[in-house]
């Protein structure tokens, strides 16, 4: 059994970064749409990682992966995520939805020592996926009477995955003190392509040739996130304070940018075969600041195995970002979260909802773009569960994880979009104890 969750850990792997995700017209800015951290635990408790450390033995950290003292057990983690968008906008009053389900994390980690904890997992981070057309009316003057003759349309398209794999490892200094060091990859292409043509009133191409401008973005990213964590228990009334803190810095290789400005024909019907194409502008660029500095802080505080509530302050210095020829600057994020779980009583077996664990959560953020002198920003609301399994213990929490994510991004001013969205999510958590030594032969 063991061997074939070793071997579906794998192939989702593969899996996942094969996945299409849809996300909002914002995803045509910068790296996309950003999807971590998207674990059902975190994005269920309003995003709060930093200064939570689980109460049971079968949970691990990767945000803050400090936070790791309690892991005890082999855990597998298998997630996927629901994304129900609904758009408006006052610009001709536009309306539109847009749906996805993908597998959004998959994780493995195991304890190596009662102090050292390692885990590996793997998520897609930032995604485009947005196919865009705008019509704008063509006026001729004849005799002093302005007629339409045609149009222009203008065609924003973009795909592709940014993925990352992440290996973690925590060490427990002492009981009230723990670090830990995060290694994290990304990798994956993104592509946006503009086309300009012309159409007569009657519909039909004015012009054979297309002029299109292709921005191809290359990426294999490394850098680290440092965390360390201090928790301290009252034995005598079993209350607990947390505080984390986290920080990733250290890019160490290049996001590559390529960058055509040409004019040509499709020659498919399918649209997607360049014929006779004609090259007016070609640049190639390279950026060392696509994941710029981050940092997190939290404070928690709870009853130990009963409840707990934190809350969380993240930055993210702006990065740059080369788009359709010209480099784009992103301002600085910040963003504030709040919330917990609740078991109300493990030991009572009487009720199958006694021992299931409730979490809530908000948050609130100031998002990285700004269009015309409008920042985008994001808020919502959180809540989930976990369902245990029957062979389940406090000591051996796996479980069917529930999660769902109410929130609101953008705004009706200045003709931008307005996107109210409800995320679902769905995951198992497998705990057991392996790599343990037989006692009798």
């Amino acid at each position: 059994m063991k061997k074939i969750f070793a071997v579906s850990f794998i192939s989702v792997g593969y899996f996942l970064n094969a996945q299409s995700i849809s996300n909002s017209p914002y995803a045509t800015y910068g790296i996309g749409d950003v999807k971590y951290d998207n674990t059902i635990e975190t994005a269920s408790m309003g995003g709060i990682s930093t200064a939570y450390i689980s109460d049971f033995t079968s949970s691990f950290n990767f945000a803050n992966p400090a936070n790791n003292s309690n892991f005890e057990l082999t855990s597998i983690k298998l997630e996927a995520t629901n994304e129900n968008n609904y758009f408006k906008t006052n610009y001709h009053d536009t309306k539109s939805t847009k749906h996805s389900t993908y597998l959004s994390n998959i994780s493995l980690a195991f304890p190596l020592s009662p102090k050292v904890k390692m885990g590996l997992s793997y998520q897609p981070y930032s995604s485009k996926s947005y196919d865009i057309v705008n019509s704008t009316p063509r006026y001729v003057t004849i005799d002093d009477v302005v007629t339409q003759d045609g149009y222009y349309t203008n065609r924003f398209k973009g795909s592709g995955t940014l993925n990352t794999a992440q290996a973690a490892v925590s060490y427990k200094i002492d009981q009230n003190f723990a670090v830990g060091l995060r290694a994290n990859l990304y990798f994956g292409n993104l592509y946006d392509l503009n086309e300009l043509r012309s159409f007569d009133k009657d519909g039909f191409l004015n012009a054979e040739y297309i002029n299109g401008y292709e921005t191809k973005n290359s990426i294999k990213n490394f850098n680290f996130t440092l965390g360390g964590s201090y928790q301290s228990l009252n034995t005598r009334t079993d209350k607990k304070l947390t505080i984390g803190a986290t920080a990733t810095f250290g890019n160490t290789s290049n996001m590559t940018t390529d960058y055509v400005n040409s004019t040509y024909v499709y020659s498919d019907a399918a649209q997607t075969v360049k014929a006779l194409e004609t090259i007016i502008d070609q640049k190639s660029t390279s950026s060392k600041n696509l994941l710029p500095l981050q940092a997190s802080i939290g404070v928690g505080y709870g009853s130990e195995n009963h409840w707990f509530f934190s809350g969380q302050l993240d930055y993210k210095k702006g990065e740059d970002i080369s788009y359709f020829g010209k480099t784009f600057d992103f301002q600085d994020t910040y963003r504030i979260s709040a919330g917990g779980w609740y078991l109300p009583n493990y030991n009572n077996f009487r009720s199958y909802f006694s021992r299931v664990t409730y979490r809530y959560g908000a948050f609130y953020e100031r998002g990285s773009l700004k269009i015309n002198g409008t920042s985008i920003n994001k808020f919502g609301i959180s809540g989930g569960v976990l369902l245990p399994f029957k062979t389940s213990s406090i000591t051996r929490m796996s479980g069917l994880e529930l999660g769902v994510e109410l929130g609101k991004r953008g705004t009706l001013k200045n003709d931008l979009i307005n996107q109210n969205y409800i995320n679902l999510k769905v995951g198992f958590n497998f705990a057991d104890r392996w790599f343990r030594k037989a006692l009798y032969n």
